[in-house]
């Protein structure tokens, strides 16, 4: 790097901003941002090197950078305190940046009905997924996690789509079972779900929608209006049938696991007597 251009960078002189009433979006020069990160100058530019950031916006021969390259900056620095190598953050970058963008995750749902499910989305900082699932953090699940759904990109955080899927993959991990294994049983999950939303969608266009669905007819308002109190009357119907269902299955299936353990030869010890051995 030529003397100029450091020189240019290390300057402390902003930009000028217009006056519209909003908060100016920040933007350092290079040693400006180093300080805010709390690394050095010659760390930012070895990561400059190595593309662990994007490059700044050029002014001439100034370098600006802005609040997502502190907040990569920051990222960085967290991750490499998890134990995560720079190779490894770089992958994971690398997947953060080819993720699906949040609105393609969230706006699923047209506005003339109201939406089926009641989940609550999560907002994550890359540092504050990795607390999560600690080490289980791969380019690999992280690719997989975008892939099937479960995160979107938003700016420098990710979303994930269910607060009470986020608790229960969480869990999972936290008792043993790897990341990887969660994710995989997950994508199987979310393709019988689809299956059984098939199921209930076919049973109620069938019998209920008929007429207001006829290709042939204008669709009303009140025929619109009429789908969506079905579809709100129907949502605990078809939630009780799925838990009810559910909770059935795995009873059936828990009892015939322990059956074919006890078959094998793994005969409950017997319990002793609290009171002890009788003497006579």
């Amino acid at each position: 790097m030529a003397a100029n251009e450091t020189s240019s960078e290390n300057s402390t002189d902003g930009p000028a901003t217009p006056g519209d009433g909003r908060r100016p979006p920040r933007e350092f020069r290079m040693a400006e941002l180093a300080e805010e990160a709390g690394i050095t100058v010659r760390t930012l530019r070895f990561y400059r090197e190595r593309k662990l950031i994007p490059p700044p916006r050029r002014e001439g021969r100034i370098a600006w950078y802005n609040e997502h390259h502190l907040a990569r900056l920051r990222t960085i620095g967290a991750l490499l305190e998890r134990g995560h190598t720079l190779g490894g953050i770089a992958e994971l970058l690398s997947a953060f940046e080819t993720g699906r963008d949040v609105g393609e995750l969230l706006g699923l749902h047209t506005p003339l009905l109201p939406p089926w499910s009641e989940e609550t989305p999560v907002r994550l900082t890359p540092e504050q997924l990795a607390d999560h699932f600690s080490r289980d953090i791969t380019p690999e699940n992280l690719t997989t996690s975008l892939d099937i759904g479960y995160l979107a990109v938003d700016g420098d955080e990710f979303v994930h789509i269910s607060r009470r899927l986020l608790d229960a993959s969480t869990d999972l991990v936290n008792n043993g079972i790897p990341l990887a294994a969660v994710l995989e049983a997950g994508r199987k999950v979310r393709a019988h779900a689809d299956a059984l939303a098939d199921i209930f969608t076919t049973l109620i266009r069938t019998h209920l929608f008929t007429d207001a669905l006829d290709p042939t007819a204008p669709t009303t308002p009140r025929d619109l209006d009429r789908i969506a109190r079905t579809v709100e009357r129907l949502r605990p119907l078809s939630k009780g049938v799925l838990e009810a269902e559910l909770s059935m299955a795995m009873d059936r299936r828990v009892r015939r696991e322990l059956e074919e353990w006890l078959r094998e030869g793994h005969d409950a010890e017997p319990v002793p007597d609290e009171e002890g051995p009788t003497t006579g």
